[in-house]
């Protein structure tokens, strides 16, 4: 089977451990490399390129659809919620860390950064979240591979990074000092630390793929996805989601959130919901989140950060 990725190096080690899975169940792979308008346009934010949502994941969609790739290999939390009919979701790894991390040159905490710190990241929800934090720091636009990102943290152009903790342990970079920041500050993106295998329908790499799914892990991500689904937010605005089984398994504990831009203004639910009717309990938390607020914040959001592409494209 022919599968598509991304050429980081985080996109082909992801794509590898899949291809290795599927070897191990009897499927030879062959690796076909596609280059996204998120890869092309790192000297702006995600904002502000131009396919908007499914930056890393249009042109990965369309040369599944057109060029007969099979399959495809995505970080979760990049793939938009609409997905072309055509395409079939066929497993979800088994998650890896959710976490956010802060990294520093001198293995400062966030709490230990000095007033007025530069921190680096190139997400609006991490944005609203640190300055929901701590109001004193200096929030700087970081793009890039994570290599990138790495050096320009060595480099001194920032005091501290935020980077996702699942990344790092792919690149097999378990040494490297960091720091998790605590889920309940810093709810993560809706389904960070998770690896989808997108599969063409009709063709038997569905079936081929679908050894690989950890239903655990599907469901989580799943939830995550139902309970944003009326915010109508996107990757680009500041939503987090995270659900995750209670010891027992009887029990999903649910927590979800979204934030103005300047991180001020939240609504947020908490919420443990049965493992036997989880749908619908996702569907009730993710209406009440959107009524309770939270789709007005989502929507000031989408209008703040298109002024900021407005403004952006008026000046060039």
């Amino acid at each position: 089977m022919i599968i598509g990725t991304r050429g980081s190096r985080l996109a082909l080690v992801q794509t590898r451990k899949v291809a290795a899975l599927l070897k191990e169940k009897g499927f030879e792979t062959e690796e076909q490399i596609i280059k996204t308008d998120g890869d092309r346009f790192t000297d702006r934010p995600l904002y502000q390129v131009s396919t908007g949502v499914g930056a890393f994941v249009r042109e990965l969609d369309d040369a599944m659809i057109a060029d007969g790739i099979e399959i495809a290999v995505h970080s979760m939390k990049d793939l938009p919620t609409v997905r072309p009919p055509e395409l079939i979701t066929a497993a979800v790894l088994s998650r890896d860390s959710p976490y956010d991390v802060l990294l520093t040159k001198d293995g400062l905490t966030i709490d230990e950064l000095p007033k007025n710190a530069v921190i680096g990241t190139s997400s609006m929800r991490r944005r609203a979240q640190l300055m929901r934090y701590r109001s004193d720091l200096e929030i700087a636009e970081l793009r890039g591979n994570i290599d990138t990102r790495l050096r320009k943290l060595d480099e001194g152009q920032y005091d501290g990074i935020i980077l996702a903790e699942a990344g790092l342990e792919r690149m097999g970079w378990d040494d490297m000092v960091r720091t998790r920041l605590p889920i309940d500050d810093f709810i993560p993106s809706p389904n960070q630390g998770t690896v989808a295998v997108a599969a063409l329908a009709g063709t038997p790499a569905v079936d081929a793929v679908a050894l690989l799914n950890d239903e655990k892990s599907q469901i989580e991500t799943r939830i995550e996805r139902i309970v944003v689904t009326d915010l109508e937010g996107g990757c680009t605005t500041p939503i987090g989601a995270y659900a995750k089984f209670e010891s027992g398994g009887k029990k999903i504990r649910v927590r979800a959130e979204v934030l103005s831009c300047d991180g001020t203004k939240s609504i947020r639910v908490d919420e443990k919901i049965s493992a036997d009717n989880w749908e619908e309990e996702a569907e009730k938390l993710g209406k009440f989140l959107a009524d309770s607020g939270g789709k007005m914040l989502a929507e000031d959001a989408i209008c703040y950060i298109q002024e900021l592409k407005n403004q952006k494209e008026q000046a060039e």
